[in-house]
């Protein structure tokens, strides 16, 4: 037996499949963790030596779904229910 063309054959099972957390086909089936986010580990897998792999997956890539609206409440100091103040004065009752 070889160790090249005939064995490469040989391959048709999935070592990985989809991820439930991240999308990707990384999740080790056997292992039952995925290589690409960490799942099921609690924290996201990221490293230092991987800054691009860190800017592609960073806050701000995404729908920011919800973080959108909290940097405009952040602007004005979190208020709620609350009517705005008017910025034009009204007209002198003559």
């Amino acid at each position: 037996m070889t160790k090249g063309t005939s064995s490469f054959g040989k391959r048709h099972t999935k070592t990985h499949t989809v991820c439930r957390r991240c999308g990707n086909r990384a999740f080790h089936r056997q292992h039952k963790t995925c290589g690409s986010c960490g799942y099921p580990s609690a924290k996201i897998r990221s490293y230092e030596w991987g800054l691009k792999a860190k800017r592609r997956k960073t806050t701000g890539t995404g729908r920011m779904a919800h973080l959108r609206d909290v940097h405009r409440r952040f602007k004005n100091g979190f208020r709620s229910r609350t009517a705005a103040v008017k910025k034009v004065k009204p007209a002198a009752e003559a």
